[in-house]
């Protein structure tokens, strides 16, 4: 079984990527860090960094001005959607763009659906976020986008990688993750660890997308996770379900992980069936307009 990150030295490390290469945290997306760290942060310098790219800013306003910002008028310039929608808003959507294009192969059709999933799991995330008020929704958001990161790695590297991973998504007992060592000898998970800690997100985010298969077993308290990781990670296993991960990666007709875990998630969670039905209407109306 591949090692939780506690437990990777650099040794397990290359081990586990041999063959993979984890691509490296764009430029931009640095410079545009750096200046939100810095202490004297400017819309300015934000939009001038991300309008060197004009590409990339195309496609920003593309994203900005479809149904699901609902904005009256239409945004013609970078500085617009940063005044209007926040740096961290705008800095989601340059990283989802960045991901994509670093991670695609465009020889392999099926990664469109890959993209498709994650997009629609970081929009509910931020949805059921702002909702149950226990986690920051910019958080969720980049979680929903990055936790399948390592999926488009291992399909450019495996083949048959799609049919390992629909095998594990239709198991009723065994981890997802486990199918996949058992296979492969890695798994999707701690891929998309790698790319979180290569593009520098928090540290509970890159051991949430490490673990997130654990679910199971970290909710039932077998497993330790700090409050902001679980908290997060929650959040994350009621977006998937609401999205459907399990049909599409597999022809499963059950969220088998979903349903091992629903009692302890509710529990944690403080949620009834009831309530959880009005939180899935709540991203179906306002996750559709996307």
């Amino acid at each position: 079984m591949v090692e939780t990150p506690h437990e990777i030295t650099e040794e397990v490390s290359q081990n586990i990527l041999k063959g993979i290469t984890i691509p490296p945290q764009p430029q931009l997306v640095v410079d545009i860090q750096m200046e939100m760290a810095s202490p004297n942060t400017s819309l300015n310098r934000v939009a001038a960094i991300i309008t060197k790219d004009m590409g990339l800013s195309g496609s920003i306003l593309k994203v900005v001005n479809s149904p699901f910002f609902g904005l009256r008028n239409k945004i013609t310039s970078i500085q617009q959607a940063l005044s209007l929608l926040g740096i961290k808003n705008v800095v989601n959507i340059v990283n989802s763009l960045s991901l994509r294009s670093a991670l695609s192969h465009h020889s392999i059709i099926e990664m469109t659906k890959v993209w498709d999933s994650s997009m629609d799991i970081a929009i509910a995330a931020s949805i059921i976020s702002k909702q149950l008020k226990i986690a920051s929704a910019d958080e969720a958001y980049s979680l929903g986008l990055f936790h399948n990161c390592g999926i488009p790695l291992l399909m450019a590297k495996f083949p048959n990688y799609l049919a390992v991973l629909k095998q594990g998504y239709a198991e009723p007992e065994h981890f997802i993750t486990d199918i996949e060592n058992e296979h492969l000898g890695c798994n999707h998970a701690v891929i998309g660890y790698y790319v979180a800690r290569a593009w520098k997100l928090p540290d509970h985010m890159c051991t949430v997308i490490a673990d997130h298969h654990k679910s199971e077993a970290i909710f039932t308290e077998k497993l330790p996770c700090i409050t902001p990781a679980k908290n997060l990670l929650a959040i994350l296993k009621l977006a998937e379900h609401c999205c459907h991960t399990y049909q599409s990666f597999s022809h499963a007709k059950i969220d088998y992980e979903f349903e091992r875990q629903k009692h302890d998630l509710f529990l944690y969670l403080g949620l009834s069936e009831y309530d959880f039905q009005d939180l899935i209407g709540e991203v179906a109306e306002i996750g559709h307009a996307s």
